[in-house]
Order: C-alpha cells, then sequence, then structure tokens
C-alpha cells in the first residue's frame, strides 16, 4: 500500500471546492446500522488498485464506502490507498459527482484505452462488481442509482429520490440544509427510519440547543413559582 503512489503526479484531483465538501459530508454520514464502526472505511478521492500485476491502474473515486473490513489497515495504520488484492473487499457503494469533464467517464459513456486499460465504468461492473454505483449531478440537483445484478448495472428507480440501502440499515437522499456554512442540496445519508445521521458538528450544536432549551424551560417554571432565576436564594 505505502509502495504505490496515492495520485499520478500532474493528474487533477477534486476540481472545485464542492467536491471536497459534499465528498466529506457522505463520508461523514456513512454510519451502517448492520456494522460495527470498527470494521466500517470510507475514503474520498483516494485509489482503488485493482490489478496486483499492473499497479499502473487504478480508479478514483470522489467517494467510495466499503463494510467488512477494518477502519484501519490491519487494525492499526491510516490508508494510503485501497489495494482489493490486499483488502479482499470491492467497495459496496461508490459515488461520483459529475463535472463537464468528467461526465461522459462517469456516465460509460466512453471507450477502453487502446493499451486495454478499461473505463471507470467497466472496473466498477466487472472487475470490482460495486453491488451500488452512485452517480450525483450537484448542479442539476439529481442523482442516479446502478445497482449491480446478474453480471451488469441496472438502473434503479429511485422512490421519492431516496435509495434504500436494506442491507446496511441506511437510506442516501436529497437534502436541503447548511454544511460547511454553505446551504444547498446536498446528497447525504439517513437511516432506515428516514431520520438524518448527523455529524460531529451537527450532533454538538443539537446537544447545546437542548441543553440551553433545558434550561430556557427551567428559567420559566422558576418564575411561574415566582422565583427569580438570577437570584435565587442560598440554603447554605
Amino acid at each position: 500500500m505505502y509502495d504505490l503512489p496515492s495520485e499520478e503526479v500532474g493528474e487533477p484531483g477534486l476540481p472545485d471546492e464542492y467536491h471536497p465538501l459534499q465528498a466529506q459530508l457522505l463520508r461523514l454520514t456513512f454510519q451502517p446500522r448492520t456494522y460495527p464502526s470498527e470494521w466500517v472505511f470510507s475514503a474520498m478521492d483516494m485509489n482503488i488498485y485493482y490489478d496486483e500485476n499492473n499497479t499502473r491502474r487504478y480508479k478514483r473515486p470522489d467517494w467510495f464506502g466499503v463494510v467488512g473490513v477494518p477502519r484501519f489497515y490491519e487494525g492499526r495504520e491510516l490508508r494510503k490507498s485501497y489495494l482489493i488484492w490486499q483488502e479482499g473487499v470491492s467497495p459496496f457503494i461508490v459515488v461520483e459527482l459529475l463535472s463537464s469533464s468528467t461526465r461522459a467517464e462517469d456516465l460509460g459513456q466512453t471507450e477502453a484505452e487502446p493499451d486495454g486499460n478499461p473505463t471507470k465504468w467497466q472496473v466498477y461492473e466487472e472487475v470490482l462488481q460495486v453491488p451500488y454505483y452512485v452517480i450525483y449531478d450537484g448542479e442539476q440537483d439529481y442523482f442516479r442509482v446502478f445497482h449491480w445484478e446478474d453480471g451488469c448495472y441496472q438502473e434503479l428507480e429511485l422512490d421519492g429520490d431516496r435509495l434504500g440501502l436494506v442491507e446496511l440499515g441506511l437510506g442516501l437522499r436529497l437534502w436541503r440544509g447548511t454544511h460547511e456554512g454553505l446551504e444547498r442540496l446536498w446528497l447525504r445519508f439517513e437511516d432506515a427510519s428516514g431520520e438524518l445521521i448527523p455529524t460531529e458538528a451537527e450532533r454538538e450544536r443539537q446537544e447545546k440547543e437542548q441543553a440551553q432549551t433545558a434550561l430556557q424551560q427551567l428559567r420559566d417554571r422558576l418564575q411561574a413559582m415566582g422565583l427569580d432565576p438570577d437570584n435565587l436564594p442560598n440554603n447554605d
């Protein structure tokens, strides 16, 4: 893993501010309910090497999630790349964020290279056999889902712009809200009941708001009893 580059020198990475923020939100909310957290791994803009005999061949999804592998490599190391022949488990879900430069490739509309290097679509479908391949167009605000069935991808008809991942106890849907100070439509995970899975920052904000609400309720009760919350008698 440490002998192979995490990215190709001179090759562009995430192209703008939006791409890493959207990928980050997917990473933060990918919390499968059917696997312990220490057996869940996800990454954004990381090379997936799939051919042990040709390490020049890899794909780098905007975001991908894997279940059934340790959160840390061999239980103790941060990954620089994801090597299929070492990990033994393909991603369960891959999300590509459409841009003008990658649209044709992400949608499987490009041909394999003359040297035999397969396209992104071919790698996800034929080599890795990723169960769920998601394409999100953040400019047009829609996403499409392709499910691996009988050796190839079949596009799913979404139920109210929501993808149910029963195997993980999760859902994936569009949500209008604020992430990192930007209000817009985002793609993020929710639990099986439809409740959003909060990020750590959102959880802390919710706890703070709940504490403030509880404090205000206490003040209201004290005032209703004729007591001044800011000048309570000292029993000492």
